[in-house]
């Protein structure tokens, strides 16, 4: 199969994947809202922010690092690997191991504490993961991320739902999350050892490699979190609980949102790292300028439709009571669009390996979102919490651009924005429309509306000639 239709097929199969498993990722949510409330979620959303910072910081960048030394000429992949997978052990044992003893320093109610407790294993499980997907990444065989997602996120489904029938609580909710992790690593790890041989390795040599090319990917991760997680955190510590619970069901969509452009960066990166590594410039440009062409064809059309249905989707998703979510939720889609954008052009700064430039401008960031934060959250609660978050990713996503400019030279133009802004225009009016008369705050009456937009915006690209292959010739190989 060539490289073209091989990426072709892993793009659509981990798209497919992604969809099936943020289907029930969301019937879940739905199923969690309804049982918990609003405070009760709010304890859940405060228990997942507290331990994913851990979490993130346990990262250390490695699945990007992975990508980075597995793809280099004449690398021993499996020696490379078991030193990985050691080193993760070894860093998140201690990182994410923190954060249950960390969580009694904070003024948090005992449900909190021990649900940190909990769910620091399930996060535990899914740091292993990253390695693995890097070698599917390479190996094209992404198919097999999604299979064990959409497996894992079945798992998790059932056993939220077992938990509502036998009112196991919060703490219930909580290990349904490790079992979908320890399911999804376990297909993980199967997965990989038919298309790799590794063990647990140690070679100082490696490691320090590793550690070289992960710590400034540690420094922009660790002044991530001052503005990725300072929002719900804030919102924890000086709002009731209810109010962490309306902004964490409209953060849960987001989560679901923003993971689409970091897959399909992810996809691309090796390619990327190859143009780059070879001294394709050329080629590299055409690639990330077609890129940031898909980018903007996603964002217009999400950004219009879920502002027209946010509160409908909201509703339909979380229940009536977290209606108000809605109205959060189109404030952040500002701060999703902002992080397709920003995912661009930090991806573009990683297949340089030149991501230390980027650490001064998430210290700017982190900076001055901390003030943004503590105001507008004590004055506008979960709104402010919103409008800080849209502060920060737009931030960054200007930052980011300038630093791709400065390096390479590189600025993508925006000759497919008047069409994408065209077939959004036809969208919007199909939706409203549509939205005249069904009721859009019923499952079929808000699918049949979602139906009706996808449809209208695909024939409006298919008219502008967008959907065929040749329009997008080039973005796979060298050829233009």
């Amino acid at each position: 199969m060539r490289l073209a239709a091989r990426v072709a097929y892993n793009t659509l199969a981990q798209l497919s994947g992604k969809l099936v498993s943020a289907g029930l990722g969301l019937v879940a949510v739905g199923v969690m809202t309804r049982y918990l409330g609003q405070s009760g979620f709010g304890e859940f959303t405060t228990v997942i922010a507290f331990a994913s910072t851990f979490a993130i910081i346990a990262d250390l960048g490695l699945s990007l690092v992975t990508t980075q030394m597995i793809n280099k000429s004449g690398t021993n992949q499996e020696e490379v690997l078991g030193n990985l997978l050691t080193f993760r052990l070894a860093s998140s044992l201690i990182l994410i191991g923190l954060a249950p003893l960390s969580v009694w320093f904070f003024p948090y109610n005992q449900a909190i504490k021990v649900g940190v407790a909990v769910v620091s294993w399930s996060y535990l499980f899914f740091s292993f993961n990253q390695i693995f997907v890097s070698l599917f990444q390479k190996e094209l065989k992404t198919h097999l991320i999604a299979i064990a997602e959409v497996v894992s996120r079945a798992v998790l489904l059932v056993i939220v739902i077992l938990t509502t029938w036998y009112n196991w609580g919060l703490t219930g909710v909580l290990w349904s999350m490790v079992a979908s992790n320890i399911i999804n690593f376990s297909l993980h790890y199967w997965f990989a050892r038919r298309l790799a041989k590794f063990g647990w390795r140690w070679s100082w040599t490696i490691w320090k490699q590793i550690m070289s090319r992960s710590w400034p990917l540690l420094a922009t991760i660790v002044l991530n979190l001052v503005y990725l997680k300072a929002d719900i955190l804030i919102l924890s510590l000086i709002k009731p609980q209810a109010d962490v619970g309306l902004y964490g069901a409209a953060y849960r969509v987001v989560d679901v949102l923003v993971a689409l452009p970091f897959m399909f960066a992810g996809l691309m990166l090796p390619i990327l790292v190859k143009h780059w590594s070879d001294g394709a410039h050329s080629s590299f440009k055409f690639v990330a300028q077609k890129i940031f062409d898909v980018t903007v064809l996603a964002t217009a059309p999400l950004l219009m439709a879920g502002y027209l249905l946010a509160r409908p989707a909201m509703s339909v998703v979380a229940g009536t009571n977290f209606i108000i979510s809605g109205s959060i939720l189109k404030i952040l889609l500002l701060a999703v669009v902002a992080v397709f954008f920003s995912c661009v052009f930090t991806y573009l700064m990683i297949s340089f390996e030149e991501q230390k430039r980027l650490i001064k401008y998430y210290l700017l960031t982190a900076i001055t979102a901390m003030p943004v934060y503590y105001f507008a959250i004590s004055k506008y609660s979960y709104f402010g919490a919103a409008w800080g978050t849209v502060y920060s990713e737009v931030l960054i996503f200007i930052c980011s651009a300038v630093a791709v400019w400065r390096y390479s030279h590189f600025l993508p133009n925006l000759r497919l924005l008047p069409k994408a802004l065209g077939a959004t225009a036809v969208m919007a009016l199909v939706i409203i429309s549509l939205s005249l008369g069904l009721d859009v705050f019923t499952t079929w009456g808000l699918g049949l509306t979602v139906i009706g937009g996808v449809a209208s915006y695909s024939l409006m690209l298919k008219i502008f000639g967008l959907l065929k292959l040749s329009a997008w010739q080039g973005l796979l190989t060298d050829k233009k």
